[in-house]
């Protein structure tokens, strides 16, 4: 009896801290349109990933930016900014520079240093995995390791 009671204790009191979290907004998507973009205005501040598409109906631009979203708080964590540039007719300083055929994924890094080039989606795993080996990233973790 004594812990039937307890459980249903236990499950009252994590009740009010359940929908207080369920009150929190989500996180914002730290996204930015590329037209206007330089990548220097991120130079040691964030990393960058910029995904290049001919337009916005384009099936892998969809699904990168599906990837993305789904791990809002993974990117946040890693310094990401999302740029997107879905019109080539503009030629943006992001395609004069980096200079896409059609859907590409690009990795930069806070030093401003193309890390990789994908020309297919990538899901939020394979984004965090590489990034988390960048000699800036390893730095940063050991740096937060010491905080704690």
């Amino acid at each position: 009896m004594k812990t039937i009671l307890a459980i249903v204790f236990a499950g009252l009191l994590a009740f009010p801290a359940g929908a207080a979290d369920a009150t929190a907004e989500p996180p914002a998507f730290p996204l930015i349109e590329g037209n206007d973009t330089d990548l220097s205005e991120f130079l040691w501040t964030k990393r960058p990933i910029v995904v290049f598409a001919d337009t916005d109906n384009d099936p892998r631009f969809i699904e990168q930016m599906t990837f993305l979203r789904a791990d809002i708080p993974a990117l946040l964590l890693r310094d990401i900014v999302v740029l997107t540039d879905t019109d080539p007719d503009a030629r943006s300083d992001l395609r004069r520079k980096l200079r896409p055929r059609g859907f590409m994924l690009v990795l930069v890094d806070k030093d401003g240093g193309v890390k990789l080039r994908k020309p297919a989606p990538w899901d939020m795993r394979e984004i965090t995995r590489s990034i988390d080996k960048w000699p800036t990233r390893q730095q940063e973790i050991r740096e937060n390791l010491g905080k704690e």
